[in-house]
């Protein structure tokens, strides 16, 4: 999987063992993993500090607060991410109901074959 190799990507997650679990998986496939941050402003201050990055993966509910904010940074940007989330995705904006999401638990691997896939495809636009 060479879609992740050298890229930068950002984990928000605020479950501590999970988020290690993905940044070891992305680190694997080659990534170069920005965090995990488990809170909104530590992301968006990831985002604001590293404009070189490539991609995402944002936990929706952080202690409560919605990652959203962050997707918003996120996509002014053009930076392609994926939502986790382990609660109602009712919440959703309508903007981003479109967004890949995974349910947990979800299979780190999974995640991030899909995200090597979507900034492999990101490459060639």
């Amino acid at each position: 999987m060479d879609g992740l190799r050298g890229r930068r990507v950002l984990i928000v997650e605020d479950e501590y063992l999970l988020a290690e679990d993905l940044r070891m998986t992305l680190e694997r496939f080659g990534a170069e993993v920005l965090g995990p941050v488990p809170s909104v402003g530590e992301a968006m201050a990831t985002v604001a500090d590293n404009p070189e990055l490539d991609g995402a993966v944002l936990d929706m509910n952080l202690r409560g607060n919605m990652v959203f904010p962050v997707a918003d940074m996120l996509t002014a940007r053009g930076v392609p991410f994926f939502f986790t989330t382990g609660s109602a995705t009712s919440a959703i904006p309508e903007r981003y109901v479109g967004v890949m999401r995974f349910e947990k638990p979800f299979d780190p691997d999974i995640v991030a074959v899909e995200l090597g896939k979507c900034l492999a495809l990101a490459m060639r636009l």
